[in-house]
């Protein structure tokens, strides 16, 4: 049993001002705006400028965390960041975003599980919380795919964005009824050539030839990746209800995994649950991986969605593959 319970105190989020819609997308690639739409739900993402890095947007959207919440920067007691597309390979770019922020001395890391990096983060986050080994964590989801995209094929370049979103995970004071009350988390290994970037790594360091096959951008299996994706989301879901003896129709919202607007609307009706209680802005900011979950949570939050007592469910699924859900009252 845990001594404690855990809880998300407060949102922020960050994105880059440039906006590439599908018209934009459309003089350079063979596809078109309505091909986008119909198949994906998307019609607009941000992509970072050349200079721009994670950490620049991971920082600005923790910072807004930080200022939503009534903590002071010296309460933070460690640093998670999910992400697949650093700043470095070495060192982590929760040091780096430690360093923006002018904190010492306490924990920092990253965990890479694709777009379920924020799942993992706060799951890893509320069992330090739960135990009693840390206070108030600075969690973030961050990713700049724009710059490992393959614009010569059509059908993964046009799914993703640029994003940050972060969240302050905090240990409840007595009689709080805000509180995250469970989580699942898995993975898939035997699965994990369906999503990955060939080279960059010791399997595959770069090289001229690297580069010029384009084999540091994004390897997508799409139709398999789908159907992996509903009955993965799905399959966690339905295991939190269950655990926690709930039925679909008790719950307030569901906020998944932004990555095809057909994934999700195919997952609420396996719940048999209402699209108008889902969390939907994939029209704005495509596919941000990790950042997808904590941007829409602060959406939701800043356009009063989402309110204090709420019962919502987090799902996603990635590469890995990996997946899984959180409920959490909020």
């Amino acid at each position: 049993m845990p001594i404690y319970n855990s809880k998300f105190t407060s949102f922020g989020s960050y994105v880059p001002k440039r906006v590439m819609t599908n018209f934009d997308l459309e003089k350079i690639v063979d596809t078109s705006d309505e091909w986008i739409r119909t198949r994906t739900g998307m019609m607009e993402r941000h992509y970072a400028e050349p200079e721009e890095a994670a950490s620049d947007l991971a920082y600005l959207a923790a910072q807004r965390a930080l200022e939503a919440s009534p903590l002071k920067y010296r309460d933070i007691d460690m640093i998670i960041v999910g992400t697949v597309t650093g700043d470095h390979a070495y060192p982590s770019t929760a040091c780096i975003i430690q360093k923006k922020l002018g904190m010492k001395n306490i924990p920092c890391f990253d965990l890479s599980a694709g777009c379920t990096g924020f799942l993992y983060s706060v799951d890893v986050a509320k069992n330090y919380i739960e135990n009693g080994t840390k206070k108030n964590i600075l969690l973030v989801g961050v990713e700049v795919l724009s710059k490992t995209l393959n614009f010569k094929d059509r059908g993964t370049c046009v799914l993703f964005g640029d994003g940050a979103g972060a969240t302050i995970i905090s240990r409840t004071e007595r009689n709080d009824i805000s509180r995250i009350i469970d989580s699942v988390i898995y993975a898939d290994g035997s699965q994990s050539d369906l999503l990955y970037q060939p080279a960059g790594g010791s399997r595959m360091p770069a090289s001229p030839e690297t580069v010029e096959k384009n084999l540091h951008t994004v390897y997508m299996e799409g139709n398999r990746i789908f159907k992996n994706a509903i009955r993965s989301m799905y399959a966690a879901t339905d295991e939190l209800l269950r655990r926690n003896k709930l039925e679909a129709k008790d719950i307030d919202w569901i906020v998944p995994h932004q990555a095809n607007i057909r994934i999700i609307e195919s997952l609420a009706d396996k719940l048999h649950f209402p699209m108008n209680k889902v969390i939907v802005n994939i029209e704005k900011y495509a596919n941000t991986s990790s950042a997808t979950i904590p941007i829409a949570l602060d959406e939701a939050i800043q356009e009063k969605k989402i309110r204090r007592g709420d019962l919502v469910i987090l799902t996603s699924f990635g590469a890995g593959l990996t997946w899984g859900a959180i409920l959490a009252r909020f």
